[in-house]
Protein backbone atom coordinates (compact mmCIF):
# COMPACT_ATOMS: atom_id res chain seq x y z
CA UNK A 1 0.00 0.00 0.00
CA UNK A 2 1.65 3.45 -1.01
CA UNK A 3 1.55 5.44 1.77
CA UNK A 4 3.53 8.51 0.51
CA UNK A 5 0.65 10.73 0.08
CA UNK A 6 1.64 14.25 -0.23
CA UNK A 7 -1.19 16.81 0.74
CA UNK A 8 -1.03 20.77 0.12
CA UNK A 9 0.29 22.09 2.80
CA UNK A 10 -1.57 24.28 5.75
CA UNK A 11 -4.98 22.88 3.93
CA UNK A 12 -6.14 21.17 7.73
CA UNK A 13 -6.23 17.84 6.06
CA UNK A 14 -4.76 14.74 6.83
CA UNK A 15 -4.76 11.24 5.94
CA UNK A 16 -5.89 8.57 7.99
CA UNK A 17 -4.75 4.80 7.79
CA UNK A 18 -7.67 3.06 9.45
CA UNK A 19 -6.88 -0.20 10.74
CA UNK A 20 -8.86 -3.28 13.38
CA UNK A 21 -7.74 -4.39 16.57
CA UNK A 22 -9.55 -7.30 17.89
CA UNK A 23 -13.21 -6.22 16.51
CA UNK A 24 -12.52 -2.62 17.11
CA UNK A 25 -11.87 0.33 14.62
CA UNK A 26 -8.23 2.65 15.25
CA UNK A 27 -6.48 5.23 13.26
CA UNK A 28 -3.02 6.58 12.77
CA UNK A 29 -1.91 9.49 10.46
CA UNK A 30 -0.39 7.79 7.37
CA UNK A 31 2.52 10.67 7.74
CA UNK A 32 4.17 8.41 10.69
CA UNK A 33 3.87 5.31 8.67
CA UNK A 34 6.94 3.89 5.79
CA UNK A 35 5.93 0.91 5.22
CA UNK A 36 3.28 -2.01 5.68
CA UNK A 37 3.89 -5.60 5.35
CA UNK A 38 2.31 -8.92 6.13
CA UNK A 39 2.78 -10.33 9.26
CA UNK A 40 5.98 -12.64 9.15
CA UNK A 41 8.05 -13.84 11.90
CA UNK A 42 9.18 -12.08 15.22
CA UNK A 43 12.23 -13.11 17.35
CA UNK A 44 11.23 -12.85 20.81
CA UNK A 45 13.58 -10.80 23.83
CA UNK A 46 13.88 -11.69 27.06
CA UNK A 47 12.98 -9.40 29.77
CA UNK A 48 11.76 -7.17 27.11
CA UNK A 49 8.56 -5.34 28.15
CA UNK A 50 5.31 -7.32 27.74
CA UNK A 51 3.52 -5.20 24.93
CA UNK A 52 6.81 -5.74 22.75
CA UNK A 53 6.41 -8.77 20.81
CA UNK A 54 10.05 -9.05 19.48
CA UNK A 55 12.11 -7.80 16.78
CA UNK A 56 12.63 -8.05 13.16
CA UNK A 57 14.79 -6.75 10.89
CA UNK A 58 13.53 -6.12 7.20
CA UNK A 59 16.14 -4.46 5.08
CA UNK A 60 18.73 -4.85 6.95
CA UNK A 61 17.39 -2.66 10.21
CA UNK A 62 16.36 -4.21 13.65
CA UNK A 63 13.12 -3.02 14.45
CA UNK A 64 11.34 -3.79 17.38
CA UNK A 65 7.56 -4.94 17.17
CA UNK A 66 4.44 -3.85 19.27
CA UNK A 67 1.69 -5.32 19.82
CA UNK A 68 -1.26 -3.33 19.80
CA UNK A 69 -3.29 -6.47 21.39
CA UNK A 70 -1.78 -6.20 24.42
CA UNK A 71 -1.24 -2.56 24.37
CA UNK A 72 -4.67 -2.10 24.36
CA UNK A 73 -6.54 -5.04 26.93
CA UNK A 74 -7.44 -7.43 23.87
CA UNK A 75 -6.42 -11.12 24.14
CA UNK A 76 -3.57 -12.28 22.25
CA UNK A 77 -4.16 -13.64 18.72
CA UNK A 78 -2.97 -17.41 18.83
CA UNK A 79 -2.36 -17.48 15.02
CA UNK A 80 -0.14 -14.62 14.82
CA UNK A 81 -1.41 -13.23 11.66
CA UNK A 82 -2.15 -9.56 10.63
CA UNK A 83 -0.01 -6.90 9.52
CA UNK A 84 2.71 -4.80 10.49
CA UNK A 85 3.19 -1.33 9.91
CA UNK A 86 6.26 0.42 10.59
CA UNK A 87 6.49 3.74 12.01
CA UNK A 88 8.85 6.74 12.39
CA UNK A 89 8.47 9.54 14.81
CA UNK A 90 10.71 11.17 17.63
CA UNK A 91 13.57 10.03 14.83
CA UNK A 92 12.85 6.48 16.08
CA UNK A 93 11.59 3.18 13.79
CA UNK A 94 9.32 1.12 15.69
CA UNK A 95 6.34 -1.51 14.14
CA UNK A 96 2.84 -2.02 15.40
CA UNK A 97 0.49 -5.79 15.35
CA UNK A 98 -2.62 -5.31 13.44
CA UNK A 99 -4.93 -7.32 12.86
CA UNK A 100 -6.30 -5.82 9.48
CA UNK A 101 -5.61 -2.47 7.13
CA UNK A 102 -9.23 -0.86 6.20
CA UNK A 103 -7.95 1.87 4.22
CA UNK A 104 -6.76 5.12 3.87
CA UNK A 105 -9.16 8.72 4.07
CA UNK A 106 -8.60 12.32 3.71
CA UNK A 107 -10.14 13.78 6.61
CA UNK A 108 -10.30 17.72 8.51
CA UNK A 109 -8.94 17.83 11.27
CA UNK A 110 -12.27 20.12 12.06
CA UNK A 111 -13.75 16.58 11.96
CA UNK A 112 -11.60 15.11 14.33
CA UNK A 113 -13.36 15.24 18.41
CA UNK A 114 -11.03 15.19 21.19
CA UNK A 115 -11.98 12.33 23.04
CA UNK A 116 -13.29 13.30 26.82
CA UNK A 117 -11.71 12.54 30.03
CA UNK A 118 -13.68 9.38 30.14
CA UNK A 119 -12.20 8.11 27.22
CA UNK A 120 -8.44 9.68 27.64
CA UNK A 121 -7.32 10.83 30.78
CA UNK A 122 -3.79 12.28 31.14
CA UNK A 123 -2.52 9.60 32.84
CA UNK A 124 -3.40 6.50 31.39
CA UNK A 125 -5.40 7.23 27.89
CA UNK A 126 -3.72 6.58 24.54
CA UNK A 127 -6.85 8.63 22.32
CA UNK A 128 -5.80 11.71 20.90
CA UNK A 129 -9.35 11.84 18.98
CA UNK A 130 -12.23 10.11 17.66
CA UNK A 131 -13.87 10.76 14.14
CA UNK A 132 -17.00 9.23 12.01
CA UNK A 133 -16.11 7.31 8.97
CA UNK A 134 -19.39 6.08 6.96
CA UNK A 135 -20.89 4.29 10.07
CA UNK A 136 -18.89 3.86 12.69
CA UNK A 137 -16.50 5.61 14.85
CA UNK A 138 -12.57 5.53 14.60
CA UNK A 139 -10.17 6.02 17.15
CA UNK A 140 -6.99 7.91 16.74
CA UNK A 141 -4.38 6.49 19.06
CA UNK A 142 -1.49 8.33 20.49
CA UNK A 143 1.32 6.15 19.62
CA UNK A 144 3.39 8.25 20.95
CA UNK A 145 2.27 7.55 24.56
CA UNK A 146 2.52 4.33 23.84
CA UNK A 147 6.19 3.66 22.59
CA UNK A 148 7.14 6.40 25.87
CA UNK A 149 5.03 4.22 28.13
CA UNK A 150 7.05 1.40 27.31
CA UNK A 151 10.54 3.24 26.88
CA UNK A 152 10.60 6.10 28.57
CA UNK A 153 13.87 7.31 27.39
CA UNK A 154 11.87 8.48 24.36
CA UNK A 155 10.11 11.31 26.44
CA UNK A 156 10.58 14.72 26.55
CA UNK A 157 14.35 14.92 28.14
CA UNK A 158 13.32 16.92 31.03
CA UNK A 159 17.04 16.83 32.60
CA UNK A 160 17.72 18.98 29.90
CA UNK A 161 15.99 22.07 31.25
CA UNK A 162 17.19 21.21 34.60
CA UNK A 163 20.85 22.27 33.37
CA UNK A 164 19.44 25.23 31.78
CA UNK A 165 17.76 26.44 35.29
CA UNK A 166 20.01 26.15 37.11
CA UNK A 167 22.70 27.85 35.17
CA UNK A 168 21.41 31.17 36.18
CA UNK A 169 18.51 32.94 37.37
CA UNK A 170 16.06 33.76 34.55
CA UNK A 171 13.26 36.01 34.35
CA UNK A 172 11.66 36.07 31.08
CA UNK A 173 8.32 36.34 32.47
CA UNK A 174 7.34 39.68 30.25
CA UNK A 175 8.21 37.39 27.12
CA UNK A 176 4.43 36.16 26.24
CA UNK A 177 4.36 32.64 24.52
CA UNK A 178 1.86 31.11 23.43
CA UNK A 179 1.38 27.01 23.29
CA UNK A 180 -0.80 24.65 20.91
CA UNK A 181 -0.51 21.59 22.03
CA UNK A 182 -3.60 18.58 22.35
CA UNK A 183 -1.65 16.29 24.85
CA UNK A 184 -2.78 17.20 28.41
CA UNK A 185 0.70 15.13 29.44
CA UNK A 186 3.19 16.87 26.71
CA UNK A 187 1.14 20.11 27.53
CA UNK A 188 2.41 20.27 30.93
CA UNK A 189 5.46 18.89 30.68
CA UNK A 190 6.37 21.67 28.25
CA UNK A 191 4.50 24.32 30.73
CA UNK A 192 6.71 22.92 33.84
CA UNK A 193 9.97 22.88 31.51
CA UNK A 194 9.28 26.60 29.92
CA UNK A 195 8.57 28.00 33.60
CA UNK A 196 12.01 26.55 34.78
CA UNK A 197 13.64 27.98 32.23
CA UNK A 198 12.25 31.57 33.36
CA UNK A 199 8.93 31.66 31.04
CA UNK A 200 5.57 31.96 33.63
CA UNK A 201 3.77 33.92 30.85
CA UNK A 202 2.27 31.27 29.17
CA UNK A 203 -0.74 31.00 27.50
CA UNK A 204 -1.87 27.34 26.54
CA UNK A 205 -4.61 26.26 23.92
CA UNK A 206 -5.73 22.15 23.88
CA UNK A 207 -5.61 22.38 19.52
CA UNK A 208 -4.80 25.33 16.71
CA UNK A 209 -8.44 26.46 16.27
CA UNK A 210 -8.13 27.65 20.21
CA UNK A 211 -5.06 29.37 19.44
CA UNK A 212 -6.05 31.08 16.50
CA UNK A 213 -9.57 32.45 17.83
CA UNK A 214 -7.45 34.25 20.70
CA UNK A 215 -4.94 35.60 18.45
CA UNK A 216 -7.43 36.93 16.34
CA UNK A 217 -9.09 38.52 19.78
CA UNK A 218 -6.34 40.27 20.13
CA UNK A 219 -5.65 41.69 17.14
CA UNK A 220 -9.10 42.84 17.28
CA UNK A 221 -7.80 44.42 20.43
CA UNK A 222 -4.83 45.85 19.15
CA UNK A 223 -2.64 44.23 21.48
CA UNK A 224 -1.30 41.71 19.14
CA UNK A 225 2.39 42.60 19.26
CA UNK A 226 2.21 42.75 22.99
CA UNK A 227 0.67 39.92 23.96
CA UNK A 228 2.69 37.17 22.08
CA UNK A 229 6.04 37.56 21.20
CA UNK A 230 6.66 33.64 20.40
CA UNK A 231 4.23 30.64 19.20
CA UNK A 232 5.09 27.07 19.87
CA UNK A 233 2.95 24.60 18.20
CA UNK A 234 2.34 20.55 17.78
CA UNK A 235 1.20 19.70 14.24
CA UNK A 236 -1.40 16.85 15.38
CA UNK A 237 -4.24 18.75 16.85
CA UNK A 238 -7.83 18.28 16.37
CA UNK A 239 -9.93 21.09 14.82
CA UNK A 240 -6.67 22.86 13.85
CA UNK A 241 -3.13 21.22 13.03
CA UNK A 242 0.05 23.29 13.62
CA UNK A 243 0.29 23.71 9.70
CA UNK A 244 -2.64 25.47 9.60
CA UNK A 245 -2.16 27.56 12.33
CA UNK A 246 0.99 28.97 11.21
CA UNK A 247 -0.11 29.82 7.64
CA UNK A 248 -2.89 31.92 8.91
CA UNK A 249 -0.51 33.43 11.32
CA UNK A 250 2.53 34.22 8.47
CA UNK A 251 -0.62 34.88 5.90
CA UNK A 252 -2.10 37.95 8.35
CA UNK A 253 0.01 41.36 7.85
CA UNK A 254 -0.65 41.72 11.58
CA UNK A 255 0.90 38.73 12.72
CA UNK A 256 3.85 37.70 10.56
CA UNK A 257 6.66 38.97 12.23
CA UNK A 258 5.60 36.46 15.60
CA UNK A 259 7.99 33.77 15.44
CA UNK A 260 6.60 30.12 15.13
CA UNK A 261 8.36 27.11 16.11
CA UNK A 262 6.84 23.73 14.86
CA UNK A 263 7.86 21.20 17.99
CA UNK A 264 6.33 17.71 16.71
CA UNK A 265 7.43 14.00 16.84
CA UNK A 266 6.33 13.91 13.38
CA UNK A 267 9.45 15.88 11.70
CA UNK A 268 10.76 14.20 8.71
CA UNK A 269 11.76 15.66 5.25
CA UNK A 270 8.64 15.28 4.12
CA UNK A 271 6.94 17.54 6.93
CA UNK A 272 10.17 19.59 7.30
CA UNK A 273 9.43 20.78 3.53
CA UNK A 274 5.45 21.16 4.42
CA UNK A 275 6.44 23.62 7.74
CA UNK A 276 9.17 25.67 5.68
CA UNK A 277 6.01 25.86 2.49
CA UNK A 278 3.97 27.54 5.33
CA UNK A 279 6.23 29.94 6.91
CA UNK A 280 7.19 28.08 9.88
CA UNK A 281 10.74 29.64 11.87
CA UNK A 282 12.14 26.71 13.32
CA UNK A 283 10.74 22.67 13.37
CA UNK A 284 12.16 20.51 16.23
CA UNK A 285 11.61 16.96 16.73
CA UNK A 286 10.23 15.87 20.30
CA UNK A 287 11.38 15.15 22.71
CA UNK A 288 14.23 16.99 22.80
CA UNK A 289 13.27 19.97 24.86
CA UNK A 290 16.48 21.55 25.59
CA UNK A 291 17.14 22.51 21.78
CA UNK A 292 13.37 24.06 22.03
CA UNK A 293 14.19 26.40 24.72
CA UNK A 294 17.49 27.59 23.33
CA UNK A 295 15.16 28.35 20.14
CA UNK A 296 12.57 30.25 21.83
CA UNK A 297 15.30 32.35 23.60
CA UNK A 298 16.88 33.54 20.13
CA UNK A 299 13.87 34.49 18.69
CA UNK A 300 12.57 36.10 21.47
CA UNK A 301 15.27 38.54 21.67
CA UNK A 302 15.18 38.78 18.03
CA UNK A 303 11.22 39.69 18.14
CA UNK A 304 11.66 42.03 20.80
CA UNK A 305 14.80 43.55 19.54
CA UNK A 306 12.68 44.08 16.24
CA UNK A 307 9.83 45.38 18.24
CA UNK A 308 11.76 48.18 20.29
CA UNK A 309 13.29 49.60 16.75
CA UNK A 310 9.79 50.00 15.31
CA UNK A 311 10.94 47.53 12.07
CA UNK A 312 7.42 46.48 12.35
Amino acid sequence: MDTNILLESGTNELEILEFKVADNYYGINVAKIIEILNYQHVTPVPNSHPFVEGIFMPRDTIISVINLRKCLGYPDNPNNEGLLFITNFNNLNTAFHVDQVLGIHRVSWEDINTPDSTVSSEANGVATGVIKIDDHLVVILDFEKIVSSINPSTALKVSDIEAVSEEKVRDRSKSPIMIAEDSPLLSKLIVDCLKKAGYTNLNVNGNGQEAWDKLCEMKKNGTILNDVHCIVTDIEMPKMDGHRLCKLVKSDEDMKHIPVIIFSSLINDDIRRKGESVGADAQLTKPEIGKLVKAIDDFVDKYESAREAKEF
